[in-house]
């Protein structure tokens, strides 16, 4: 009688337990380049395909799923491959594919530069191409390519119909124009630029936007785009962000680490004071990365997502079974360069009154001692033995800015003679000498030297903080420039 008088409102239950979400977690990348590996030229260089794996390797330990997708040029940097690099960039190819294969890559949208080799050698590497129009959709996430906005509208809507409850798009654009374009974006949580306009032109990863965010991701493997989606029901996914706070430390950090990284490559920098700063560099780099992967509180009724940047930076430990094929790679291209060079090479031209030809340093110093003495204590005569040591003096890549000469009447020509040439000597600066040996005048010579001819290999992927006022002290002294 006591219960059957209680009234259903007194009776006190408990709150619902929020289920925990579905997490799903897609790595990006774009425009690799046929970049697998920094050549070493500066330290503390960003980016390498082993380095990469790592991050996703580990991601996979958090046991959820876990996707890989790579979008634009991958497999090479450039459009015409010369018949001496062929052997070296197609071998390359195969090791990025092979790289991509045991990453588990799941996706990869094609560029213009990844048909340098043919449709057929492409197509070879077996690797899950997603072409305009076709839908991918993993646990929930949909990934499209589309030309442009407006057909990555109806793209979207695919996907939607295929069961995608978040959906990529990548679009080979570069990113100002995509962001003009993306307030008429519908369907979509997500656009990617895959196409930026040159070499050097995605520097910088962004990520800008309301509900349908745009990201440009810094090229050659030197950052990747982590997107983390929480999955509930059925319903809009909401972008989580971090924190007005939490974003502004961020970029003082990333600010912190370009400068240090800038002091770390300072050239004639004693030891000492490079590994101090390497050591301080090493300690920012992993506090930003504590910090950027600090989760978010997740809401208990909606989906969400979350985005953040990887930097692949030089403290990142390398995954193993990547490395062996970087190491196999590296191997193969001595062999096969070599063998190139020994079986077709054309050794240089001779000087000729029209165009004079390379002599070499210790032609140089013969006359100008007091030059010669600056010179030697400089990182330049030195130049080849550095990527000697690394096993990288037969890579195409790298041996044309570590000689005197490249391609010049008396220069080198092929790899396997270098010798009296291996070294960035006086004349990688000042211009072929035969001409100024033949009648030593001022005009036979360039005595004034300006930034271009240094930037030509100082460029910004191999010197990415070189600045010509303060390098050029360096390698100036008593009869040389003073």
């Amino acid at each position: 009688m006591l219960l059957a008088g209680c009234s259903t409102r007194d009776v006190v239950r408990p709150a619902p337990v929020p289920t925990e979400p579905k997490q799903v977690t897609v790595f990006f990348s774009t425009e690799l380049r046929g970049y697998i590996t920094p050549c070493g030229c500066s330290q503390n260089m960003r980016g390498g395909i082993s380095r990469a794996a790592f991050p996703i390797e580990e991601a996979r330990k958090e046991g959820h799923p876990v996707h890989v997708v790579a979008g634009g040029d991958g497999v090479f940097g450039t459009a015409v491959i010369p018949p001496e690099a062929v052997a070296q960039q197609e071998r390359k190819a195969k090791a990025l594919a092979e790289a991509w294969k045991q990453m588990g890559l799941d996706v990869r949208t094609i560029g213009p530069l990844d048909d340098a080799r043919g449709v057929e050698f492409r197509r070879s590497l077996g690797l899950p191409e997603l072409g305009f129009g076709d839908v991918k959709v993993m646990d929930g996430i949909g990934v499209v390519t589309a030309r442009d906005v407006a057909s990555a509208n109806a793209a979207a809507a695919k996907a939607r119909e295929a069961g995608a409850k978040f959906v990529a798009v990548l679009v080979p654009t570069p990113f100002a124009a995509l962001l003009r374009d993306a307030a008429n974006a519908k369907g979509m949580e997500l656009l990617i630029a895959t196409e930026s306009g040159g070499e050097f032109a995605a520097e910088d990863s962004r990520f800008v936007g309301g509900a349908v965010k745009v990201a440009q991701i810094q090229s050659k493997g030197r950052s990747l785009l982590r997107v983390d989606v929480f999955l509930r029901d059925d319903g809009a996914v909401e972008w989580l962000r971090g924190g007005d706070e939490r974003d502004r430390e961020l970029a003082g950090l990333d600010e912190r680490i370009e400068l240090l990284r800038a002091q770390v490559n300072e050239p004639m920098l004693n030891e000492q004071m490079r590994g101090l700063r390497s050591a301080k560099l090493e300690e920012i780099i992993q506090r930003r990365a504590t910090l950027a992967a600090t989760p978010l509180p997740v809401p208990d009724k909606t989906n969400a997502a979350t985005a953040r940047f990887v930097p692949i930076e030089s403290t990142v430990p390398k995954s193993s079974t990547i490395a062996a094929i970087e190491t196999a790679y590296d191997a193969d291209v001595g062999r096969l360069n070599l063998a190139y060079a020994k079986e077709n090479g054309v050794s240089c031209e001779p000087a000729t009154k029209e165009r004079p030809g390379i002599v070499g340093s210790a032609t140089c110093v013969a006359c100008h001692v007091e030059e010669g003495k600056v010179w030697q204590q400089t990182k330049h005569p030195q130049a080849y033995k550095a990527i000697e040591e690394v096993g990288k003096q037969f890579h195409l890549d790298c041996v044309s800015c570590h000689v005197t000469g490249w391609k010049l009447p008396q220069g080198v020509c092929r790899i396997d003679q270098t010798e009296g040439r291996a070294e960035v000597g006086c004349e990688s600066c000042h211009g072929a000498g035969s001409a100024h040996v033949a009648n030593p005048k001022k005009g036979t010579i360039t005595r004034v030297v300006g930034a271009s001819t240094c930037t030509g290999c100082h460029d910004r992927e191999n010197s990415p903080h070189f600045d010509f006022d303060t390098y050029v002290e360096k390698i100036l002294g008593p009869g040389h420039g003073r």
